[in-house]
């Protein structure tokens, strides 16, 4: 009973994030709705038995894909006297938000103890005697190939395009010039002097 209700409550919970993720206006929101939506998918994972897929959902893709989508948006223009002022409006909001999230911790603890659910083996069925990790590793390295290598692919761009977004010209700033650099000589860069005693530099 547990287990089908943790899985409704994972499922509703991860559709509804992503539709708020791509209809957010704000874009720090949108980021805050798609790590939501990742701890819920990491949730239905469990469910399923596979703990080492939940674990690189919460590990990967909120500790590192999230978290440079939300660098991406703090490099953009941002209005953030807008967003401080909010934060009291909005704290009953976050308040209740995080109370649901420790919720949902209970339930799904609740639910892997109660054991994984038999949908995983229908789905993708594999010898028992065969760990969890093993068996990902098997699936990802001859079925699902190009699938892996698309996704590489994918985080590849997003991180291209992070760098892009970031490297923008500012009047003012003295950039460095690695060729000019190179075609330096050393006695361009270093004069030696003997000055002598109680006297100065030249500059």
């Amino acid at each position: 009973m547990i287990q089908a209700f943790a899985f409704y409550l994972f499922a509703i919970v991860v559709i509804v994030s992503a539709a708020m993720t791509i209809s957010s206006r704000n874009p720090v929101h949108s980021v805050m709705w798609l790590i939501l939506a990742f701890f819920n998918a990491a949730g239905l994972m469990v469910l399923v038995g596979a703990e080492f897929i939940a674990m690189l959902l919460v590990i990967v893709y909120v500790g590192a894909v999230a978290v440079l989508f939300l660098f991406v948006v703090m490099m953009l223009d941002i209005d953030f006297t807008e967003m401080r002022a909010g934060i009291a409006r909005y704290f009953g909001i976050g308040l209740a938000l995080a109370v649901a999230l420790a919720a949902e911790v209970m339930v799904a603890i609740g639910a892997w103890s109660a054991g994984s659910i038999n949908l995983s083996r229908r789905v993708a069925p594999t010898d028992a005697a065969v760990p969890n990790i093993q068996a990902m590793g098997e699936l990802l390295y001859t079925r699902y190939l190009f699938v892996f290598e698309g996704a590489g692919l994918v985080l590849l761009v997003a991180m291209i395009g992070a760098i892009v977004l970031t490297h923008r010209e500012r009047g003012g700033t003295r950039y460095q010039n690695i060729a000019r650099q190179n075609q330096r000589r050393p006695q361009d860069a270093t004069r030696n002097t003997q000055p002598a005693i109680g006297q100065g530099v030249e500059l």
